[in-house]
């Protein structure tokens, strides 16, 4: 007998098995999916430095080196965003025979299959090549690698599966997508109408048992022109052919889509992108058992292979997509912004392009960071479920931020489109990313922190499962272990979050890091101030905390900016913590900081227990939000970043596009190549208070050579400013070719008078 657990335990247990709210099939099975990683350190408010920074960095292979530098280079040569998106309204088909003679499709695969066998990161860096290049091109070779019929049929395949359908994927025989949006069901996959009914008919000219399906997806991309469907669906077993349960739940099977009854192959016009996606629908399609993915074994477990498949795809795809985004941004408005000038200078230097465009820059640094550590998980095999939720949510909140202020500064220059705009088709596209994969609002709001509290929490998962215990007396003696070790942590965090509080960090526990190891005593302070935030809010409103979904999304903005300012701190360190970089890393850490403290204020300000938000204020925050953000300082050197020509700039821009054209990247990299090496010969001229540089040779100012120097900069700096026209019947077929437009608008007006 144990006093503790009979006396004090068991009411306790009787009481939170009681107040526990139910939880959903599709809640509990998303909880499962995935499994928790750097996440869970930060949960216990106490992370382990030394556990983060021996984490290996991902790193490519020779094979993967080579096909980045050989397949994905040529590839990149071959397309035309211009023309994809105005002229073609698709990837040409000498592209698309590319993509697929390659294996571009099959590059998660394994060789055994006759796919790539590339590991996350070298995913990752195709995506974020392709990306900088062509964003139709990117998404079209990114989706049939993350969550689609190749991931889940090696996930949960049977063996036959996989040797069907595997090498026909990887060789591009078949092209992939996965139906999951309903009409009726985006987020909410409960709501699901499409179904699929258990009974016997006739497929191949022999009576089988299998499913009558009946469905309607939109969103899909690849859709328009896939030959294996992917579909999540509700199966029913009404005539129980293979079982006694009538509901089986969300399943998953494959569909080739010439069967009868798929229609397949109109297309929808996202934001003016234009890769492949569309609506499908299935009228009565018959399909036998051995097209569920996984067998008869996986009927009503498909919502949880999707969040399973999902908590890897999400971390890389969209991800690498924004972060290609920012530096793509970083790289091409901190040369704009250097060979712009007004009032006689470059805009650079003026404090009001500095902000966005250190924020750019900085945001660029923080993306590929997280992005870089996210893909050393994958690629030592974790599936980390929350860190996935968060790097699509933020990567891609933030490329909107990063691609509004980059089209700010660049003006005029990035709204008139033509084939010389090279950043309206990223800005359009933007919508693209936050929507797909889970809308942003529900990931905020329910999910980083909803998840993460269960997942990641030290006791939080022991003490439900315990409590969701059928046997009882089981159930209590898990409780009572969990609890009272909770208990424990609780105290032992209170105490921590406390002292470092209120010395500022002082003391917190920090590696040897040189100039960033403050940056780590912070962070060990806001993560114990977390943790028991988090602990308090979970013991006050119990299962509520959930509807507290205000509340919930800024507890999820701090672990959010505790994971991404742990990755900036470990991308320093693996870079060998470059001198030149460290502006961009204090600007990260002012900004998020800032955010972090902002956070803490809203959540104590709006907790509802106030007697519990009084105490924590003053064990964690007693004066206040004191973080401002980056000062002018950091802001004017992290900008400095991309206005110069050099290896800081390089690093931070690594892994993009450099294809050699007459297009508005190369006449702008030309440009600023030529305005960096004359800038010399410009301090000249504008000491001598001169403007024109024959003058100055003529006056000896300058040397011919020099002049001539000069004149290149500035004719390439014309032809960089320099916006498309067009004529009017080239934009609207209203207007005849050779027509005179003045006269039919004067005709038209004549017709108007008259009638």
């Amino acid at each position: 007998m144990s006093f503790r657990r009979d006396f004090i335990s068991k009411p306790i247990f009787a009481f939170a098995r009681g107040a526990m709210p139910a939880m959903s099939d599709t809640e509990r099975e998303a909880l499962e999916a995935g499994d928790v990683w750097w996440d869970a350190d930060l949960f216990t408010g106490n992370p382990d430095w030394s556990k983060l920074l021996a984490v290996a960095p991902a790193t490519l292979t020779e094979e993967e080196n080579a096909f980045l530098n050989g397949p994905v280079d040529e590839l990149c040569t071959m397309l035309d965003e211009w023309k994809i998106n105005w002229e073609w309204r698709d990837l040409p088909p000498e592209v698309w025979s590319f993509i697929k003679r390659h294996k571009f499709f099959g590059m998660i695969i394994p060789k055994e299959f006759g796919g790539l066998g590339f590991s996350p990161y070298a995913h990752s860096e195709v995506v974020r090549k392709l990306s900088s290049r062509s964003l139709t091109a990117a998404v079209t070779v990114m989706v049939p690698n993350s969550l689609g019929p190749g991931e889940l049929l090696m996930r949960f395949g049977t063996k036959e599966q996989q040797d069907r359908w595997l090498p026909r994927l990887a060789e591009g025989a078949d092209i992939p997508c996965f139906g999951l949006t309903s009409p009726e069901a985006g987020s909410d996959a409960a709501s699901m109408v499409d179904t699929g009914i258990i009974c016997k008919g006739n497929f191949e000219g022999k009576e089988v048992i299998g499913l009558r399906l009946n469905w309607h997806k939109r969103y899909i991309t690849l859709g328009p022109v896939a030959t294996l469907l992917g579909l999540a669906f509700k199966a029913y077993d009404p005539d129980h052919l293979v079982g006694q349960q009538e509901e089986l739940g969300i399943t998953v099977a494959l569909i080739p889509t010439h069967l009868p009854g798929v229609e397949i192959g109109r297309r929808h016009l996202p934001a003016m992108q234009m890769f492949q996606n569309g609506p499908n629908w299935g009228r009565d399609v018959f399909i036998p058992m051995d097209y569920i993915i996984g067998g008869q074994e996986r009927f009503g477990q498909g919502w949880k292979m999707l969040m399973t498949a999902l908590a890897a795809g999400r971390g890389i795809s969209l991800p690498s997509l924004s972060a290609a985004g920012a530096a793509y941004a970083a790289r091409t408005t901190g040369a704009y912004a250097r060979i712009r000038e007004q009032f006689g200078i470059s805009i650079g230097k003026f404090e009001g392009i500095e902000e966005p465009l250190a924020r750019i820059a900085g945001t660029a640094y923080l993306l590929d960071a997280a992005r870089r550590l996210t893909c050393a998980a994958l690629n030592q095999g974790h599936h980390p479920a929350v860190i996935s939720g968060i790097m699509k949510l933020h990567a891609t909140e933030r490329m909107r931020i990063v691609i509004d202020d980059a089209m700010d500064i660049h003006g005029g220059k990035a709204v008139i489109d033509g084939p010389q705009n090279y950043m309206g088709s990223l800005y359009r596209a933007v919508p693209v990313g936050i929507t797909v994969e889970g809308a942003n609002i529900l990931t905020r709001n329910l999910i980083v922190f909803g998840q993460g509290a269960i997942r990641a929490h030290p006791f939080l998962l022991d003490e439900m499962n315990a409590l969701g215990e059928a046997d009882r007396p089981k159930g209590l003696e898990a409780f009572d272990k969990a609890f009272w070790s909770h208990v424990g942590h609780s105290f032992k965090t209170m105490f921590r979050a406390w002292g470092r509080s209120w010395t500022f960090g002082l003391f917190a526990p920090a590696p040897d890091a040189a100039e960033a190891t403050r940056f780590y005593r912070q962070l060990s302070r806001y993560s114990a101030g977390f943790a028991l935030c988090a602990d308090m809010a979970l013991l006050t409103l119990g299962g509520a905390l959930k509807r507290k979904e205000m509340l919930s999304a800024r507890f999820g903005d701090i672990l959010s900016e505790l994971y991404l300012l742990s990755a900036a701190l470990k991308r320093w360190q693996d870079e060998g913590r470059q001198k030149e970089d460290f502006a961009a890393l204090e600007w990260c850490m002012a900004s998020g900081f800032k955010t972090i403290e902002n956070r803490f204020a809203e959540t104590l300000a709006n907790l509802p227990n106030r007697f519990v938000a009084v105490i924590l204020k003053f064990l964690i925050q007693p004066f206040g939000a004191r973080v401002l953000g980056p000062s002018d300082r950091i802001v004017h050197q992290c900008a400095q970043l991309v206005l110069e020509p050099s290896a800081a700039r390089d690093r931070l821009t690594s892994g993009l596009s450099a294809v050699d054209d007459d297009g508005g990247i190369a006449r702008l990299e030309k440009a600023f190549r030529l305005v960096a090496a004359a800038d010399d010969v410009a301090k000249q001229m504008r000491a001598a208070r001169l403007h024109d540089w024959r003058e100055a040779v003529k006056k000896g100012v300058i040397t011919q050579a020099q002049g001539e120097k000069l004149q290149a900069a500035h004719e390439a700096v014309a032809k960089v400013i320099e916006v498309d026209d067009f004529a009017p019947e080239a934009l609207s077929p209203i207007y005849s070719k050779g027509a005179d437009v003045h006269q039919f608008f004067q005709e038209l007006g004549e017709q108007r008078a008259a009638s």
